[in-house]
C-alpha cells in the first residue's frame, strides 16, 4: 500500500470562467476502492485527466503507482482479443488471463476472436481484466457500466467487489454500494474524502446539511434578536445623552450630568458588545450552507389522453434484416403506467420504443398505437446536439423559459447556458435531452436510458418528478435503483 497525495491542486480551462478546482488538497491509500461522485461538469472526468498528466496545472500530484483509465482506447481493433489483451498486460500468462476473463462470464472462444467483433459487454469485460492484471497499476474507471445491460452490470459489480486499487466514476447507487469502501465527493466549494460506501456518505451528508440548516435558522434568529437588542441600547443611550442638555424646571433638582453621562456610555459600551456578538454570529453563519445542493422541484404539466389505452401489441415480432430480434411479445400501455423495458443487449429494446414512436422497424403481429397520441421521445445518443443554446431551443420547439427553468433545477449555471453544446460534459447533455422532453406536451413519454452520465443529485430530482406528476411513461434503463423506485411494471425481452 501506499499514499496518492494532491497539494494545493489548481485548476482552470484556458478562457474559462474561474478554477475547476482551486487549491485542492487530500490524500487517498493506493489499495483504497474509491466511488467518485459529484454533479455533472464539476470536473470528475477532469480529475481523472490531472493524474493522468494530461493538462498543466499548479499544485502537485504524487503517486508511486501507474495511473491507467478506462474507457481504454484500442489502437487496432481488429487484432486478435487475447493479443489486445497481452499489449495492455505483456507480463500476464494465458491461463491468468483465463481465469480472470471468467471471473467475469466471458467464454475462452472470444480470445480467439477480432477485438471488433465482441459485443460492448464482452469489451468492457476484457479490457477491465487486461488492466487490472498489469502489476502496479491504480486504476481510473470512467463510468464502465454505462450501456451495459442488467446481466453485464451483474457480471462488473461482482468483480469490482473483488479487487482494489482503483476509482469508480459511478451514478449508479448500486453499483457504489456493492463496490467501493470510500466515497471521493466533488462538492459546490471543495473535495472530500469518506470512508464508507454511497449510502452512508448519502446519509452523512443529508444529517451534516440538515443540521447546517437547523444552525443556520438558529444563528439568524440569534443575529435578528441581537440586532434589535443593539438598537433599543443606541436609542436609549442618545434619549439619556440629550437629557443633561434639557433645561430644568423650577424648582427641580439640578441634572447630575456625570452620573446621566456614566449611564449613557454604559448603555452604549453594552450595544457595541451585542453588535460585536452580532458580528461573530454572522462570520459563524457565513461558513454553513456552502456545499448543499440545490434540490429544487421540478414541475411538469403531463397531458390526459381521452382513451384509457394508448399502445397495444399482441405476438408482436420485430427484425433487423432477415434476422428477428424480438419474438412474439404482447403487452399494453395504459395511462398511468410507468414501464420498464428490460432484457440484454441487442434484444431489440430500443427497436420497441422506435417502433412505437412511428419509426419505420419491420415487424409481424398486431400493434396499434391509438390515433392522437403525442409522444415525446428521448434518445440514448446526445452526439446531434451542436452550436449555442440560443440555436437549439427554437430548433426543437420546446418553450424556452420553461426549458432554462428545468435546466437550472438541474444544477445549469449561467456560465454552462453560454457554452457551445459540444463543449458540455456527457450529462448535461443528457439533461438537455430531458428539458426538451418534459417541455413538450405529450401524452406518453418513450425515454430510452435517459440517466447515462446523470449525477445521483439529479437522478433524484428525476425521480421526485415523475412519483409527483406521475406522466405515463414507457423506459429503457439499466440503473436498478432508479427502474425499482419508479417502475409500475417491467415488460422483459
Amino acid at each position: 500500500m501506499s499514499v496518492i497525495s494532491v497539494h494545493h491542486l489548481t485548476f482552470s480551462y484556458d478562457g474559462s470562467y474561474g478554477n475547476i478546482f482551486d487549491n485542492v488538497s487530500f490524500q487517498i491509500d493506493s489499495d483504497w476502492k474509491l466511488g467518485f461522485i459529484g454533479r455533472n461538469g464539476r470536473g470528475k472526468t477532469t480529475f481523472l485527466r490531472l493524474l493522468l498528466g494530461d493538462f498543466a496545472y499548479a499544485g502537485s500530484i504524487r503517486a508511486t503507482e501507474k495511473f491507467e483509465y478506462f474507457p481504454y482506447e484500442v489502437p487496432d481493433m481488429s487484432r486478435r482479443t487475447f493479443d489486445v489483451m497481452t499489449d495492455i498486460c505483456p507480463e500476464c500468462m494465458e491461463w491468468e488471463i483465463k481465469r480472470e476473463i471468467a471471473l467475469l462470464d466471458v467464454s475462452e472462444e472470444a480470445l480467439g476472436r477480432p477485438f471488433e467483433t465482441l459485443s460492448e459487454g464482452e469489451r468492457t469485460k476484457i479490457l477491465l481484466a487486461a488492466l487490472f492484471l498489469a502489476s502496479h497499476r491504480f486504476l481510473l474507471l470512467d463510468e464502465p457500466t454505462n450501456h451495459l445491460d442488467i446481466d453485464a452490470r451483474k457480471s462488473v459489480t461482482a468483480y469490482l467487489a473483488s479487487k482494489k486499487g482503483f476509482i469508480l466514476v459511478s451514478h449508479d447507487r448500486d453499483l457504489l454500494d456493492a463496490c467501493v469502501d470510500h466515497i471521493l465527493s466533488i462538492n459546490k466549494t471543495d473535495i472530500e474524502v469518506q470512508k464508507g460506501n454511497f449510502s452512508s456518505w448519502w446519509a452523512n451528508k443529508n444529517n451534516r446539511d440538515d443540521f447546517e440548516r437547523d444552525e443556520n435558522r438558529k444563528l439568524k434568529r440569534e443575529i435578528d434578536r441581537l440586532g434589535e437588542s443593539a438598537r433599543r441600547n443606541v436609542s436609549w443611550a442618545e434619549a439619556v445623552e440629550k437629557s443633561k442638555y434639557k433645561p430644568n424646571k423650577d424648582g427641580d433638582r439640578p441634572l447630575d450630568k456625570g452620573f446621566i453621562g456614566h449611564m449613557s456610555a454604559k448603555a452604549m459600551k453594552r450595544a457595541k458588545s451585542i453588535a460585536a456578538r452580532q458580528e461573530a454570529a454572522a462570520e459563524e453563519k457565513s461558513k454553513l450552507l456552502h456545499n448543499i445542493e440545490r434540490s429544487d422541484d421540478i414541475k411538469i404539466s403531463p397531458v390526459d389522453f381521452h382513451r384509457e389505452r394508448m399502445v397495444d401489441a399482441s405476438h408482436l415480432s420485430l427484425f433487423y434484416g432477415d434476422r428477428k430480434v424480438v419474438d412474439g411479445i404482447s403487452f399494453s400501455v395504459r395511462s398511468g403506467d410507468r414501464i420498464a423495458i428490460a432484457g440484454r443487449n441487442g434484444s431489440g429494446k430500443s427497436s420497441i420504443l422506435k417502433l412505437i414512436c412511428g419509426q419505420n422497424i419491420t415487424h409481424e403481429g398486431s400493434f396499434k398505437v391509438e390515433s392522437g397520441l403525442v409522444i415525446s421521445f428521448l434518445p440514448q445518443d446526445t452526439s446531434h446536439l451542436r452550436g449555442s443554446m440560443d440555436d437549439f431551443v427554437p430548433r426543437f420547439g420546446p418553450d424556452g423559459a420553461l426549458f432554462r427553468a428545468i435546466l437550472n433545477k438541474l444544477d445549469f449555471s449561467q456560465d454552462d447556458f453560454d457554452k457551445n453544446l459540444e463543449e458540455l460534459s456527457g450529462g448535461q447533455k443528457k439533461k438537455i435531452l430531458i428539458a426538451r422532453s418534459l417541455c413538450e406536451k405529450a401524452h406518453l413519454y418513450v425515454w430510452d436510458e435517459p440517466l447515462n452520465f446523470i449525477d445521483v443529485f439529479s437522478r433524484i430530482q428525476i425521480e421526485k418528478m415523475i412519483l409527483t406528476y406521475r406522466p405515463t411513461l414507457l423506459f429503457v434503463e439499466h440503473d436498478e435503483a432508479f427502474r425499482r423506485n419508479i417502475a409500475t411494471r417491467t415488460i422483459e425481452v
